[in-house]
């Protein structure tokens, strides 16, 4: 069991480790559309990366329709293990619609020896949803 300062330590030690074994620009937040995202999540249990739309609802449902209409494409051409999750709960309450890939492989950010594993994870599967973003880029912001 670790501290809350210790498991702080770690995370910090994760992500910098990450970022300069994989030294690029994300887009993550920077899509250019509102509420659109990409995101990495890495705790005890799992790592994943999503593209989570948190905008309002009306808007939620007009990306995640294009979303729906891209899906055969998502999954033969990039991310086969995508899955899709219109209504997506948040830990804080909140719902958003999320498209992910997880790795549940016994893989903690707490273990170190895991840590190699996730990121070359994070940095293949973020790769190709961002090669998706950029293909499909017009149709969705369309």
């Amino acid at each position: 069991m670790f501290s809350k300062e210790e498991s702080r330590q770690l995370r910090q030690e994760f992500w910098t480790s990450f970022g300069k074994s994989f030294p690029r620009k994300w887009i993550l937040y920077d899509t250019k559309i509102k509420g659109f995202s990409f995101k990495f999540h890495f705790d005890t249990k799992s790592a994943l990366v999503a593209l989570d739309l948190e905008d309002d609802l009306e808007n939620r449902i007009t990306y995640w329709e294009k979303l729906q209409s891209l899906k055969t494409i998502l999954r033969d051409e990039f991310l086969p293990e995508a899955i899709f999750e219109e209504e997506f709960f948040l830990d804080n309450g909140k719902e958003i619609s999320r498209i992910y890939v997880l790795l549940e492989q016994k893989v903690s950010i707490h273990n170190k020896n895991t840590w190699q594993e996730v990121m070359l994870f994070f940095n293949q599967t973020m790769d190709r949803f961002e090669a998706f973003f950029e293909d499909y880029r017009d149709i969705l912001e369309a």
